[in-house]
């Protein structure tokens, strides 16, 4: 029985190991029912169907083909399922990967290196973004872009970020608010915002544009793939 209050969230691993070490791992925050856990793709999108969650947890790669199964389902829920938001979980630091999940809009869609399993409050933060319509990206793709850029020599946008305003972005990837960035960074509300409004002019995000902390973040991982 579904905890009173609980998100409800269907698990999708087609390592059965995984899968039930994230389904107690979940269910033990006490925030979170799991309502079904599925091996593939198709069982997934059936559970949708049937149960119609709050949220989706789903592994990148699952049978049939192993390739980007969890990515497909992930933008069919979104087509059929529009309140249920989905995170996807992947071994990949890679932004093409990103990239395709988020290539028709980036609300409700979470991307996640597998390295977060670990961590249960990054896990529900997670869910809970996706499910609200927000987005989240694992910060880590923006660090290992970052390094990659620094290497290379390459121009880009965040060229024109200063180190604090890179800090704060890493953050926005990860779908903290501006309270969440203050109380990580030790920043005051004023600065925060000072920081955030500046990446948005640097840039070149509308003032009315649609998740604008993704999308600067998208418009990063954009860059560094069209820079290739």
């Amino acid at each position: 029985m579904d905890e009173p209050g609980a998100m409800r969230v269907v698990i999708a691993e087609d390592n059965y190991l995984v899968r039930e070490g994230l389904r107690r791992l979940l269910e033990d925050s006490g925030q979170i029912a799991v309502v079904a856990s599925v091996g593939s793709a198709e069982e997934l999108l059936d559970a949708v169907r049937r149960l119609a969650p709050d949220a989706v947890l789903t592994d990148i790669r699952m049978p049939p083909g192993h390739h980007m199964e969890g990515i497909e389902a992930a933008h069919e829920i979104r087509a059929v399922a529009p309140s249920t938001g989905v995170v996807v979980l992947s071994q990949h630091a890679d932004e093409s990967y990103a990239l395709e999940l988020f290539a028709d809009g980036s609300s409700g869609l979470g991307y996640l290196l597998k390295d977060r399993i670990g961590d249960l409050e990054d896990l529900v933060h997670a869910l809970s973004e996706v499910h609200a319509g927000g987005s989240v990206i694992d910060p880590t793709i923006v660090d290992t872009l970052v390094r990659r850029r620094g290497a290379s020599g390459e121009a880009s946008p965040l060229a024109a970020l200063s180190p604090r305003e890179l800090d704060v972005l890493r953050e926005m990837a990860a779908g903290k608010t501006n309270a969440g960035i203050e109380a990580t960074l030790f920043l005051s509300a004023s600065t925060v915002e000072k920081h955030v409004n500046a990446i948005f002019t640097k840039l070149g995000l509308p003032e009315n544009g649609v998740h604008r902390r993704v999308a600067a973040v998208l418009a990063f991982l954009q860059s560094s793939t069209d820079g290739r």
